[in-house]
């Protein structure tokens, strides 16, 4: 199970503080899981993780099977939940450059829709070159402008390689299992489709087949990921005391945002935990930013940006508390070598292993920042495997439903999200939404 240490915030809370605040927790995860809180129709999340495979997994690994075999490259179209999630499993666990030397049988994985950059467009377009292509397109309605644009051209270029017979067959949509643009689309086309349940927001989604399908199609064992976010239900959930580490976090977070720290830097000092930060700060984001409250979610990978957030981090204003994400050091080791001429001056690490230069600077970042007045929340995942995966996105979607009930606010909607999209269609010329 995940440890949190909250050694390293006394001084900026009190355990007085700590006991204050349990009520409050206790009053939150109840909420939650009792369902009678604001944004209850959207709870479905909870009862995803099961413990053996449903014949819904059953049928995402035979589609991601037939993905596998008949594709050099396959595209995720969506944005927000619907490709952060399953971008963020494949880059932890396989690495940022995952793609470089795959192929057919074991695809490479671009995710598009996500932006309205011309100059990635582009990019994508030079990479599909001569490649056999599939593609999953996720929405829950299919109208959302930066998927659509990117479904509609990717869309065009199947046809036009495989003819609409062909391209029908590497199309899967991934959508409401009832309403909505795509589910009429792929209804009319005979695209495979997959459900997002109605009852599970998009960045609460990704085990669904939001995730679970380009999960499958990396190679990611997704009964395994299933397994550890069901053993991580049947934990986190039950366990109503601080010895949850989901009380710990919640508890601690919020009394940290109380005392003055309105900014929490997420940070691993794994660069393929990236975008597993980016999963992370909009699940919080979305979920408590609203009503004039919320804590500023930021992530960092470590130690690259403590050359460049590192100043700031040491003696910037002391508004921000950092959450620290360490993992257990792989099997396969990698050891220092010795140099006649020394000139690196590195010939004192001979015979040290890199994990072993890791977990000092990882302790010497932690003394620094605490000692420059920086309260530390640190998390122990263990070893990380496909379980371990699973576990870890039911561990963060409870804690964001949990501290967001704390903060008074409804975890599961997004209002403020469609201002913007208001202004946008307003100078495009959408009809309905002129002035």
């Amino acid at each position: 199970m995940i440890k949190v240490d909250i050694s390293n915030v006394w001084g900026q809370i009190s355990l007085p503080d700590l006991l204050a605040i349990e009520h409050e927790v206790a009053a939150a995860h109840n909420t939650l899981a009792q369902g009678t809180g604001a944004g209850n129709d959207f709870l479905g999340w909870r009862n995803l993780p099961v413990n053996e495979p449903t014949e819904e997994m059953k049928r995402i690994q035979a589609s991601a099977e037939w993905i596998r075999e008949n594709s050099d490259v396959f595209i995720v179209v969506g944005i927000g939940g619907s490709y952060l999630g399953p971008r963020a499993a494949i880059e932890l666990m396989q690495g940022c450059n995952h793609n470089i030397g795959k192929g057919k049988g074991n695809p490479q994985i671009y995710f598009a829709g996500n932006g309205l950059s011309t100059r990635a467009w582009n990019e994508l377009m030079r990479l599909l070159e001569g490649k056999d292509f599939s593609l999953a397109v996720i929405s829950k309605s299919g109208t959302t402008t930066e998927p659509a644009i990117a479904f509609r051209g990717l869309k065009w270029l199947l046809e036009r390689k495989y003819g609409t017979d062909g391209a029908k067959k590497r199309i899967v949509a991934i959508t409401d299992p009832n309403k909505g643009a795509l589910r009429q689309m792929a209804t009319e086309e005979g695209w495979e489709t997959f459900v997002i349940p109605p009852d599970a927001g998009g960045r609460y989604s990704v085990l669904t087949a939001v995730g679970l399908l380009p999960m499958a199609v990396a190679g990611i064992d997704i009964c395994k990921v299933m397994k550890g976010a069901y053993e991580a239900r049947e934990y986190y959930d039950n366990l109503r005391s601080f010895e949850n580490p989901v009380w710990l976090y919640a508890g601690v977070r919020n009394l940290l945002y109380r005392n003055g720290k309105p900014i929490e830097l997420f940070e691993s000092f794994e660069p393929g935990f990236k975008m597993m930060g980016g999963w992370w700060q909009q699940l919080f984001g979305e979920s408590e930013g609203k009503d004039d409250k919320g804590i500023f979610p930021v992530s960092a990978e470590f130690t690259a940006d403590l050359h460049s957030l590192g100043q700031m981090i040491q003696q910037g204003e002391r508004n921000i508390f950092e959450t620290m994400i360490r993992f257990n050091a792989p099997e396969n080791k990698m050891t220092i070598l010795g140099d006649v001429k020394n000139l690196d001056g590195l010939n004192y690490l001979e015979g040290k292993t890199l994990d072993f230069v890791d977990e000092k600077a990882f302790l010497g970042t932690l003394a620094a920042h605490v000692d420059g007045g920086v309260p530390v929340i640190t998390m122990d995942m263990g070893e990380l495997n496909d379980e371990k995966l699973g576990e870890m996105f039911f561990f963060f979607e409870l804690c964001c439903g949990v501290s967001a009930y704390i903060l008074d606010v409804n975890p599961f909607n997004q209002p403020g999200v469609e201002f913007y999209k208001r202004n946008m269609f307003r100078l495009l010329g959408k009809p309905g939404y002129e002035v």
